[in-house]
């Protein structure tokens, strides 16, 4: 069973989003939170798998809730999918780099959410490949600063830089072992070290650390 908790301020949508995944087996809403004070709250209580956060909320905001919650080693289980309206939610990349293992478009269909969640839960890829890739990418070319020292990736392999790229295009074991002809369970294990290596927390810091790297640059598509 996967356990989620709703982060919105608005009760009509979390009452929708709690009646979707109440029809599923293998979901379960285990809280809900108005604001981002009371969502850190909630985690800190329930420990949910996975939080859909809304972004816009008074008092504490998505945001900040979701760098709290993944600063805090107690509620490393817990991954975050930011909720946005994709058009005017240019916190979306801050969001990823705090910590949130992906995001959803708030208009999305109702099955793309359930799959949204799994996927999460399972950290097999990120959320919505094209979609994910598209959107950081133009956010990473957005970031103040630019791409920060291609040292960070001094420690990798060439393989291991070979399947951060791909993983950066948002492609998922599987598919990173058919396009470098290797098993996924050879793919897994070199993700699983880049991640190990550069402390990421999950495959979307991944994705952030491939752009500001200069590894992959906004655009690219693998």
């Amino acid at each position: 069973m996967i356990r989620v908790l709703l982060a919105d301020d608005q009760a009509l949508v979390r009452s929708g989003f709690r009646a979707l995944l109440g029809s599923q087996p293998d979901l379960a809403v285990v809280a809900e939170a108005a604001d981002g004070e009371l969502a850190l709250a909630a985690v800190r209580e329930h420990h949910p798998d996975v939080v859909l956060m809304d972004i816009r909320m008074p008092g504490t905001d998505g945001l900040t809730a979701t760098r709290e919650i993944t600063a805090d080693p107690a509620l490393s289980g817990v991954k975050v999918v930011v909720l946005t309206t994709f058009t005017d939610d240019s916190y979306v990349f801050e969001a990823i780099r705090g910590g949130a293992s992906g995001f959803l478009v708030k208009d999305a269909e109702p099955a793309d959410l359930i799959t949204a969640i799994r996927v999460v839960h399972d950290g097999e890829a990120l959320l919505a490949p094209a979609v994910t890739r598209t959107l950081i990418a133009e956010f990473a070319a957005r970031s103040r600063g630019g791409p920060t020292d291609a040292g960070v990736l001094e420690g990798l392999t060439d393989r291991e830089r070979e399947v951060l790229a791909e993983v950066a295009a948002g492609l998922s074991n599987d598919e990173i072992a058919g396009r470098l002809h290797m098993s996924p369970t050879t793919a897994k294990t070199h993700v699983s070290r880049a991640m190990t290596k550069l402390g990421a927390r999950d495959r979307a810091q991944l994705v952030v650390l491939a752009y500001e790297s200069g590894l992959v640059r906004p655009g690219w598509t693998g």
